[in-house]
């Protein structure tokens, strides 16, 4: 299995440099020829929505379609990819940020009761408090 990062992964994504992009694409298939997954861990996930949203103004649902798209592929594998469908099914009716939805998701997962958090948007959230 083949580790990727941010850049690669947007550049698949957004494909904004042609050549980036059929390195990326070709990258991939190669992997995936091998017989072999590429790997998406959370920071690599919560930094391309972070780019997305801020550096590409990607619109939220946009980028909802782009990882859940990514999580139907059976190319790529996410870090644990039960907390990442939690937190984009949260993020989809929430107006927190995508990375607090995946932190709490990721908490309840290893057994915490609640996050603590000084963010009002996040406390909103389920398996959150107020600090």
């Amino acid at each position: 299995m083949l580790g990727i990062d941010t850049n690669v992964l947007v550049r698949f994504l957004v494909r904004d440099d042609e050549i980036q992009f059929e390195k990326a694409r070709k990258l991939i298939r190669r992997e995936v020829a091998a017989g072999q997954r590429v790997f998406v861990n959370q920071l690599v996930l919560m930094e391309t929505e972070w780019v997305l949203r801020s550096r590409y103004v990607v619109p939220k649902n946009q980028i909802i379609e782009a990882i859940s798209g990514l999580l139907n592929s059976t190319d790529i594998q996410f870090e644990d990819e039960p907390s990442v469908e939690e937190a984009l099914f949260i993020w989809k009716e929430s107006d927190a940020d995508f990375a607090d939805c995946l932190i709490g998701a990721k908490n309840r997962r290893v057994g915490c009761r609640a996050t603590a958090t000084f963010d009002r948007k996040a406390s909103r959230l389920p398996g959150f408090m107020a600090a």
